[in-house]
């Protein structure tokens, strides 16, 4: 079929609009890695060019603590640097147990609403979905306080204890897709003596694998930037994640002049661990949001 002078204008427009908004959206990070290879010194005679003038990796090196001290301060440092593996490590731990945990439980949970039949039901589904509009911050205090007085502060436990369950857009997610999957299948299943755990486990989840893959990814990178709850519960070495680690590193700079390009040296470094994990799996991510139902 042969395409009309409008449909190919339309076609461009879409093309152009689409170019533009991949731009907006990668350029922050463009800019965060060009300032990381800018010299201190050049950082702001350099600030009109798109491209720093005499590019270097003196700030990685200096956020993970690989110059001396004298060396970090003449290229424009305080000093500080990141124990970039430590607290890499914490970050995955603590971003690995909520991404892991949360999808498990939200698929329990969106299971038994989309297939169980108990009273209340649909009143407490309404009540997760009302939650959707509860702003996280309003529970921020609350959660702080009850995992102060349970003494889990400065713990892992702690930091993950808000978000390992479950959240109502996770539990709406799944509960959509469940419902889409035939009922025949599981009725199969129960000739063959199957309880509702082995048709949960065996049958329900390997079919759901894409929306599962979605929430996991979604979840990981939400808990990897996460920087408020870090910062009010983990700020021990201990359980110190890398958003606070920039955090702190930020604040250990003079006040006169911060060191914008070791901050974001730091920030290019830990933005990688997501950017990778989105290299193997970004494919997979885009699969399952194209999921139509079950053949």
């Amino acid at each position: 079929m042969l395409k009309t002078p409008g449909a190919k204008a339309g076609r461009g427009v879409a093309w152009v609009l689409l170019v533009v908004a991949v731009v907006v959206t990668a350029f922050p990070f463009y800019w965060m890695v060009r300032t990381s290879l800018t010299p201190s010194a050049d950082l702001f005679s350099d600030a009109g060019s798109l491209w720093p003038h005499h590019p270097t990796l003196i700030n990685f090196a200096r956020v993970l603590g690989l110059t001396s001290a004298q060396r970090d301060r003449a290229a424009g440092g305080s000093g500080a640097h990141i124990n970039f593996l430590w607290y890499t490590l914490n970050s995955i731990i603590y971003s690995g147990v909520i991404a892991i945990a949360q999808t498990f439980f939200c698929a329990m949970a969106g299971y038994a609403f989309a297939r169980l039949r108990f009273p209340g039901r649909d009143a407490l589904f309404g009540v997760f979905v009302a939650a959707l509009m509860v702003p996280p911050i309003f529970t921020l205090l609350p959660n702080f306080a009850l995992v102060k007085d349970l003494s889990l502060l400065n713990t892992f436990a702690g930091l993950v204890a808000p978000s390992v369950l479950m959240t109502p857009f996770a539990v709406f997610f799944l509960r959509q897709f469940f419902l889409s999957i035939p009922r025949d299948v599981e009725e199969a299943a129960i000739l063959d003596g199957a309880n509702r755990w082995s048709q949960f486990w065996r049958i329900v989840i390997p079919m759901s694998r894409g929306p599962l893959i979605t929430i996991g990814l979604t979840t990981t990178v939400w808990a990897w930037k996460d920087f408020l709850w870090p910062l009010l519960v983990g700020r021990a070495e201990n359980t110190r994640v890398l958003t606070v680690a920039l955090g702190i590193f930020l604040q250990q700079s003079p006040n006169t002049q911060p060191d914008w390009t070791g901050l974001m040296a730091g920030s290019t470094l830990s933005v990688l661990p997501v950017l990778i994990l989105l290299i193997f799996l970004g494919k997979r991510l885009v699969q399952s949001l194209n999921f139509t139902g079950i053949k």
